[in-house]
């Protein structure tokens, strides 16, 4: 079985759409989006579309759950109030009830152990700790009755070895952290004995996704940042 993972969209639709195309490049099985389909870009409902069309299941993200319920979540950046607030007044009721329909976690029980995907831990707020020693992983792996866990948050793609599994983070699709602009899409592929992974950074055109932040107000900081791949300084 072949699964791409896709996380941290935030309405950014050329992004979304190149992803996609690697997926069915590499002629996947089943794409899930876990979550953060929303906030900072210019997209949002064309987003939620395209999801919806496509039948790709979709988890919860922290942002997602913020402009659905009206959460006040943690205390973010003031980019994050403003696009949050730009999109929630975008969405009608159909965009909402999408949202809150969304689920919190996906399992697959594969033949030789289980998969499980999140957007964060016991919480859509929760991230990983990339810094937490082997012996916490595994416990949080043992919590979740899991050989392998994906979670996303940080937008930037990782991967830790615990036992004979492993935790990821797959990155960002739409607005990526890690220093290199670009989709970031995770491809796992089930063999008799290991469930492998590929990180892949797909390239697309920034033009109208910048073109559209611009038109739509929104902060000239995520232009750059999607630009840069990372936050200035």
């Amino acid at each position: 079985m072949r699964i791409a993972v896709l996380a941290e969209i935030h309405a950014n639709l050329p992004a979304l759409e190149a992803a996609l195309g690697a997926a069915r490049s590499a002629g996947v099985d089943q794409v899930v989006v876990l979550g953060d389909l929303l906030g900072y870009g210019p997209h949002p409902r064309q987003v939620l579309h395209r999801l919806e069309v496509e039948g790709i299941p979709c988890l919860l993200g922290s942002t997602d759950e913020r402009i659905a319920f009206g959460l006040p979540g943690l205390p973010r950046e003031g980019i994050s109030e403003v696009s949050i607030s730009w999109t929630r007044e975008q969405l009608g009721p159909r965009e909402l009830r999408f949202l809150r329909s969304l689920s919190r976690r996906q399992r697959f029980d594969l033949a030789i152990g289980r998969l499980t995907l999140l957007h964060g831990l016991q919480s859509p707020e929760e991230r990983l700790d990339f810094e937490a020693p082997a012996q916490a992983q595994l416990e949080l792996l043992a919590s979740f009755r899991s050989r392998w866990l994906v979670s996303a948050g940080h937008h930037i793609p990782f991967q830790q070895n615990v036992g004979s599994g492993w935790v990821l983070d797959p990155g960002s699709v739409g607005l990526t952290l890690g220093g290199e602009p670009g989709a970031d899409v995770v491809l796992l592929e089930a063999t008799s004995h290991e469930l492998k992974v590929s990180f892949k950074k797909i390239p697309y055109d920034l033009g109208p996704v910048i073109f559209d932040l611009a038109a739509w107000g929104l902060p000239p900081l995520i232009s750059e940042v999607l630009r840069r791949g990372r936050f200035p300084g």
